[in-house]
């Protein structure tokens, strides 16, 4: 999986990535400039395979080129922060 993959629907706050057709997506929601990562959702048979982290990857590149700070809400956002710091 690689950033190249990641789609960003900026109209629908979600960054998605197909994989074996299956997709994966992070959906987020703006409140001025804070990005509020709501809910991760990566389907078993693409799971283990880095496509939640390489969401989250994108979704910190997409805040950062914005100035866009960001707030974990679902879990796997929040330990993910927490691991990269």
């Amino acid at each position: 999986m690689t950033a190249e993959q990641i789609k960003h629907d900026s109209h629908a706050h979600r960054l998605s990535a197909e994989l074996e057709g299956q997709i994966g997506r992070l959906d987020y929601e703006l409140d001025g400039n804070v990005m509020i990562i709501t809910h991760t959702l990566v389907p078993r048979p693409i799971g283990g395979r880095g496509v939640a982290a390489e969401l989250m990857r994108s979704a910190l590149e997409l805040a950062a080129a914005n100035g866009w700070t960001v707030e974990p809400v679902c879990s796997y956002a929040v330990a993910y922060m927490k691991r990269h710091a």
